[in-house]
């Protein structure tokens, strides 16, 4: 039975693995055509400028419509996910064959042609087309001024020039000019048409690309500045700690290892001595709420090996070019990687000695994903109601539910049997004793949820410019290419946050507070809280977005990435800062 499922498991991963990794990977053929082949014209979506995820079918607007049964492109599972949908134009367009002005219909203005397109000229909606994977956008019309009018006349664009460059057998770049704006008037007749050029060019097929990525804005001197200056507090903070905490603790242990001392300075050391030595039969008691807590922290070790293998993969293979490979990439290295997540949650549930084995396995396989699932619901409610190509089909859902349910769940189940039984024993430096002690009161500033709140500070402001150049490109159009500074970004952001973390714990086992894991958690999670402040901020001082869709869509996908980046740190800060209290507690007398 169990060699069964393990074959059918290992197909079912083959097969989507095939399913989600070949569409993105895929060209449209090989990228190389002959004298007179057709080349195919794919429009996509349409909507708001100021909105970039509220989008439409491009046949949403009476634009003229193909005759027949309409070809559709599905480009993978980030594609869809992402609010593609591609469709034959069925233009006649073939390689390296120009075409002088041609029709392509004949659109007749009626009342309620002539309003649909008022109102999207008036919202400003753009259109993106894919010509050989090549992006080419366009604004559906235009305000004119208008003597007679107030509010401006609406034109339609009705010709579009199309701009093909060529090297040899491949098409290099694309772009799209229109013009021929014309009134929109009830009754009236407007020729669609469009006209081809094709030019030829030295620029070689892997650099065609290069014209969509805005060097000047990602490579300017306030991203290589911030870079250096996270660097610089990386070396700072972390020669900080080492130098207090070491010293301090230097003292400390010269101290407490005394045993030739006379009969006065020793009580008078006893009686002054206070602070992290006094709570070392407690520091190691099992913290509240432990199966969440070994859920959490197994999820955010999963999400931080993640996230350094899509930055590594994005690197490497240049995932930035393809439409949804960064999602689908990011969902099969998900699948992939929640061995980990059990593995790191069953390990530290046995060594506090947890005995609800199911539902920490449930929990930690299916945190994260039902949280992602509980918001894209919302939202996907929300895109379905206006109609949008944001709103997910049902058979996508089913895929993802698939690939959760055959490769991610039954790989964290596996990982948290495995870190029972090869890191689950109890290896406490000191033993834990049977009558908790009393806490006492502090000042204000060393309290848990003050510790946590601080804590957050230092890594948002490591991350702080990076943050800036994240928003912009997926909430203006920009393509996000510079992974290498992601990379720095993210490793100095591991740095900082563990750091903080372990200041933070050891100023509250100074106090005489040993519920550390909790706290530690926290103080590095709340990163996540800063940066949705900081999302606050961008959406309405550097964004023109508007409307109910909108707003939902973007607080919704930034909740997302919140929850995700703070559990995220939270684990590592929690890993940082067990290691550090087993580490000072190895040196002392427990007894």
């Amino acid at each position: 039975m169990s060699s069964a499922f393990r074959s059918l498991s290992l197909i079912s991963f083959a097969f989507l693995l095939f399913l989600l990794i070949s569409p993105s990977l895929a060209s449209e053929s090989d990228h190389k055509y002959q004298q007179d082949d057709p080349v195919t014209l794919w429009v996509n979506k349409v909507g708001p400028y100021n909105n970039p995820q509220e989008t439409y079918n491009y046949y949403s607007l009476p634009f003229c419509h193909p005759s027949g049964n309409l070809a559709h492109k599905w480009g993978g599972l980030g594609e869809v996910l992402g609010g593609n949908e591609l469709i034959d134009s069925q233009i006649d367009i073939k390689f390296q064959r120009n075409v002088e002005k041609t029709t392509i219909c004949q659109l007749e203005l009626d009342e309620a042609k002539v309003k649909h397109f008022k109102d999207a000229i008036e919202n400003s909606y753009w259109f993106e087309f894919f010509m050989d994977d090549l992006p080419l956008w366009g604004f559906v019309g235009d305000l004119h001024p208008d003597k007679n009018s107030d509010n401006g006349k609406h034109v339609l664009y009705t010709h579009k020039n199309i701009i093909v460059k060529y090297n040899k057998d491949q098409i290099i770049h694309v772009n799209l000019t229109q013009d021929g704006p014309k009134p929109l008037e009830v009754g009236r007749t407007l020729d669609m048409t469009y006209a081809v050029k094709w030019i030829p060019t030295n620029i070689t097929f892997a650099r065609r690309f290069d014209v969509y990525l805005d060097y000047p804005f990602f490579e300017h001197q306030i991203h290589w500045f911030s870079i250096f200056n996270s660097f610089m507090m990386v070396i700072f903070l972390t020669g900080l700690v080492s130098m207090i905490l070491m010293r301090t603790l230097r003292n400390d242990y010269a101290k407490y290892a005394r045993e030739d001392d006379d009969l006065e300075t020793l009580e008078r050391d006893v009686s002054e001595e206070s602070g992290w030595k006094l709570v070392h039969g407690d520091v190691f008691r099992p913290p509240r709420n432990l199966v969440v807590l070994s859920a959490v922290v197994g999820t955010g070790a999963q999400l931080a090996l993640l996230v350094l293998l899509v930055i590594l993969m994005a690197i490497v293979g240049t995932l930035y070019v393809g439409r949804g490979a960064i999602v689908t990439t990011f969902i099969v290295c998900y699948a992939l990687t929640s061995f980990i997540s059990g593995y790191v949650s069953g390990g530290m549930y046995s060594r506090n000695g947890g005995k609800n084995w199911i539902k920490s396995m449930i929990l930690t396989a299916s945190l994260f994903p039902f949280m992602c699932f509980g918001i894209g619901f919302i939202l996907n409610t929300i895109a379905i109601f206006y109609g949008s190509l944001a709103a997910i089909p049902f058979g996508t859902m089913v895929v993802v539910f698939v690939i959760w349910a055959f490769i991610s769940f039954p790989l964290a189940l596996l990982g948290t049997v495995v870190g029972r039984n090869w890191s689950g024993a109890p290896n406490n430096p000191c033993r834990v004793k049977t009558i908790p002690r009393p806490i006492p009161e502090k000042k204000w500033y060393l309290t848990p949820s003050v510790v946590s709140m601080m804590g957050g500070l230092l890594p948002f402001g490591s991350i702080f410019i990076e943050m800036y150049f994240v928003f912009t490109s997926f909430w203006n159009y920009k393509v996000y290419y510079v992974y290498g500074f992601m990379l720095l970004v993210f490793l100095i952001l591991i740095i900082v946050t563990v750091c903080v973390t372990i200041v933070g714990t050891y100023f509250l086992l100074n106090a005489e507070n040993y519920h550390w894991q909790w706290t530690s958690f926290f103080s590095a999670a709340s990163t996540a809280v800063y940066v949705y402040l900081y999302s606050i901020y961008y959406y309405y001082v550097k964004t023109k977005m508007s409307g109910f869709f909108q707003t939902s869509f973007y607080f919704g996908y930034t909740l997302m990435f919140c929850l995700g980046l703070g559990i995220l740190c939270g684990a590592v800060g929690y890993l940082g800062s067990n290691l550090f209290v087993r580490r000072i507690y190895r040196n002392i007398k427990c007894d």
